[in-house]
């Protein structure tokens, strides 16, 4: 299903968008990628979900990309005996293990590795930061407290720990069992939550065991300081701009987004920007002007995904949502302005064929009347390569592996096509004509860009370029062997 912008879009299923009916619209009208949220429902629930998607993709032979984002470990306070308090400027707060319910001048904390890890002068962080506390003494199971910004706490709020690497596993006892899972189920991606460094993602990646690509979600101070790190060992990022934005200053939030889409570009690894992009949406049908500018500048930014959260999941107009990102997208990218910056912003040193072989396929197509660059790949590594160039041309990315293609789903420009293995160079030829005809984007009288490696089916081999007719009569003609 051809898409009229390159940018992709992830929409988030829940009780609004939960249908075959609804699935296959929003799919029509513009998703790329499914994210099933872990943290709500049952298996069966999600279970029921993956079928439809997949249901909804062969009916539509559209390889569709499933995401399946892992809950973390959730921290949260007590219960309270009026089931919320209200906390004062100033006043000492004490957090702690006793399970007693809570008042205005203590609740309990059930998390002793939090406690484990304060120090005095740390911040505590209570409902999306709407509260918060700084650490004057703690102890192995304690935390005496002055409230900084006061207002009412309640039963099990959440808990953010912005200034301490908490000695907490980024995969808790749920998180492993929707794991094993997913991948059980087949899904194409795998988001993790509360990363904080590298070997969070080297725990995941053992246990999932090559059956899904890995989403670093990054949203903690630590990650970002580790970024590079992080993005050395993961397939792909999610910045995840919510409890990104409670923990650190939202006024740092945009250049760090920023930062972390021009690496990811660079490393050639796909990158979503994610979070509240159209939250008004939930419950009007127009977005505001400003979601409608964040929107765009994330897109300008050279992201390769944008996600909708509740506005798909819960809201009053899914379908209105996926259509707003979309017009978006294509006005953005038709945009002269868009182009420029994408060309400004190419910052790629690598050195391999691989590398040269992609970058020489967008320079002959934006200099000459190629109408698209034809890549086959089997690991999914030259479609990535060539998306990090971000040609002015449509990408067509061919695969004999179906899981191949659903991963690229998520990546910027690839439009993903099913082909059978091959073992001559010719026919490979003969299949990207085809795939660029019946795409409608190219006619018989075109020229496109093949880029292939040989031997074929070997991952990591793209050692060929050839510029060919879309006519097949005259590829035999030319190249009879």
């Amino acid at each position: 299903m051809r898409r009229q912008r390159n940018v992709k879009i992830v929409a988030t299923l829940g009780p609004a968008s939960d249908s075959y009916d609804m699935i296959r619209a929003l799919h029509e009208t513009g998703v790329d990628v499914f994210r099933l949220n872990m943290s709500h429902g049952t298996q069966d629930d999600i279970r029921d979900k993956h079928r439809i998607i997949r249901q909804v993709e062969k009916d539509l032979d559209s390889p569709i990309a499933i995401l399946a984002d892992l809950q973390g470990p959730k921290l949260r306070v007590g219960t309270f005996a009026s089931s919320s308090a209200e906390l004062e400027i100033g006043a000492a707060f004490r957090l702690d293990l006793n399970s007693a319910d809570g008042d205005e001048t203590r609740v309990c904390l059930p998390h002793s590795e939090i406690f484990a890890a304060l120090e005095p002068g740390a911040n505590l962080l209570v409902n999306d930061g709407k509260i918060r506390l700084k650490v004057e003494t703690c102890g192995a199971d304690f935390a005496n407290c002055v409230v900084v910004v006061g207002g009412t706490i309640s039963d099990r709020k959440g808990v953010n720990v912005p200034d301490v690497l908490l000695p907490l596993t980024a995969l808790s006892e749920k998180d492993l069992a929707d794991l094993e899972f997913a991948c059980q189920l087949g899904v194409d991606w795998i988001a993790l939550s509360f990363v904080q460094k590298p070997e969070d993602v080297n725990e995941a990646k053992v246990l999932i065991n090559g059956r899904a690509a890995v989403m670093s979600k990054i949203e903690k101070p630590s990650a970002v300081e580790r970024f590079d790190d992080i993005l050395a060992v993961s397939d792909g990022i999610m910045v995840a701009r919510g409890d990104l934005g409670v923990e650190l200053p939202v006024s740092a939030v945009p250049p760090i987004q920023k930062r972390m889409v021009r690496r990811c570009r660079s490393a050639a690894k796909p990158v979503i920007v994610a979070t509240q992009m159209l939250e008004s949406m939930i419950e009007n049908p127009m977005p505001t002007r400003a979601e409608v500018s964040d929107v765009a500048t994330a897109i300008y930014e050279g992201t390769d995904a944008v996600m909708l959260s509740a506005e798909s999941a819960a809201g009053n107009y899914p379908i209105e949502a996926v259509q707003t990102m979309n017009d978006v997208a294509i006005e953005v990218e038709s945009d002269p302005t868009y182009a420029q910056i994408i060309a400004g912003s190419r910052n790629v040193k690598g050195s391999s064929i691989a590398d040269g072989i992609v970058a020489s396929a967008r320079e002959i197509a934006e200099t000459t009347e190629i109408k698209a660059i034809c890549c086959f790949t089997q690991s999914g590594t030259t479609a990535l390569l060539t998306a990090r160039e971000r040609p002015g041309v449509p990408i067509i990315a061919l695969t004999s592996l179906r899981g191949t293609a659903r991963r690229l789903a998520m990546s910027w420009g690839c439009n993903c096509v099913m082909t059978n293995e091959l073992g001559r160079f010719k026919m490979a030829v003969v299949d990207a004509a085809r795939a660029a005809r019946n795409g409608g984007f190219a006619t018989e009288t075109d020229l496109i860009v093949v880029t292939a490696g040989v031997p074929f089916n070997v991952p990591g081999t793209t050692n060929i370029l050839r510029v060919a007719p879309c006519d097949e009569r005259l590829i035999f003609r030319t190249d009879p062997g």
